[in-house]
């Protein structure tokens, strides 16, 4: 699992760095998440390819989470996709997109399906073999959410050098090693199943903290996830802007991840007033030990 930042600024693009947007990268399955203006250059610009990504999570509906959306869904178009495309996002985007395209006279060529998101409670809005999506209510100035997405445990790895001495064990039974089975001899003897696998790597886990005031209620949701990027659109010294204007500072992102005791804390969403974005890692840090900044075709191994 790795987080590859194409856009971590809040409100306005500039000319070097971007608004809201990123790729989560699991195996070989890229999910984007958020997809501010410029995300399409920022695909290009980092080698991500367009037709990898069958899953966008929008958090809301902010210019700058979800403007380069409608340009990318119209590249689809243009480069031949044919696979299906799944739009997690509130109420509202599906009719925005299906005007744009009406108004431009766009015929889409491949599924698309939106899955419009109201809870206001946490809800589990996908599910696959290798991992699961469940949405974190988020607090802004419009209805937001987050997403916490997490693996699904693999199958234990064979460890080949004691199966081979067991000439019993033929490759059909693999498959049911890998599994945690047990192999059952001929003349009945069990060989545990712990003799013959090794333990695979732990499942990992990523939370994705969009636009929101501070919200400790969160905490559970993030209980012990393995990199948690959170918003931190102001320092400290600016603590009654950011609760106006629903946001949050680096202290208090930091204070969410001590809180839920995460092993890494990725901030972003940075306003412009701060020529110096070190100083939200250096206010972060002074409550959470492990905090990162978020930088464009920065990438982040979970």
């Amino acid at each position: 699992m790795k987080l590859h930042i194409l856009g971590c600024h809040s409100a306005t693009p500039r000319s070097t760095v971007f608004p809201s947007s990123q790729i989560l990268e699991i195996g070989n399955e890229l999910l984007l998440i958020d997809a501010g203006e410029g995300m399409q250059i920022q695909l290009r610009k980092y080698k991500h390819k367009f037709n990898k990504i069958k899953h966008i999570f929008i958090s809301h509906l902010h210019g700058d989470h979800f403007y380069g959306l409608v340009g990318y869904l119209s590249t689809l178009r243009l480069i031949g996709r044919e696979k299906e495309v799944h739009i997690y996002a509130p109420i509202g985007l599906k009719d925005i997109i299906r005007l744009q395209f009406k108004i431009t006279q766009t015929d889409i060529n491949y599924p698309l399906y939106f899955h419009e998101l109201s809870a206001s409670i946490s809800e589990q809005i996908l599910d696959t073999d290798k991992f699961s999506v469940t949405t974190i209510p988020l607090e802004h100035r419009i209805y937001t959410n987050g997403f916490l997405i997490k693996e699904k445990p693999a199958l234990r790895k064979l460890n080949i050098q004691v199966v081979k001495q067991f000439p019993e064990i033929e490759t059909w039974a693999y498959h049911h090693l890998k599994q945690g089975k047990d192999f059952v001899c001929d003349d009945g003897t069990v060989i545990p199943n712990q003799q013959l696998t090794l333990p695979p790597p732990p499942p990992k886990s990523y939370a994705y903290c969009s636009d929101t005031v501070y919200k400790p209620d969160i905490v559970p949701l993030l209980k012990d996830v393995d990199l948690l990027y959170h918003e931190a659109t102001f320092l400290d010294q600016h603590k009654d802007l950011a609760a106006k204007t629903k946001h949050s500072t680096a202290k208090q992102a930091a204070q969410i991840a001590r809180a839920a005791q995460v092993k890494h804390l990725v901030l972003g969403h940075f306003s412009s007033r701060y020529p110096d974005e070190s100083l939200f890692a250096k206010e972060a840090s002074h409550i959470f030990d492990n905090v990162s900044i978020a930088k464009e075709g920065k990438c982040f191994e979970v």
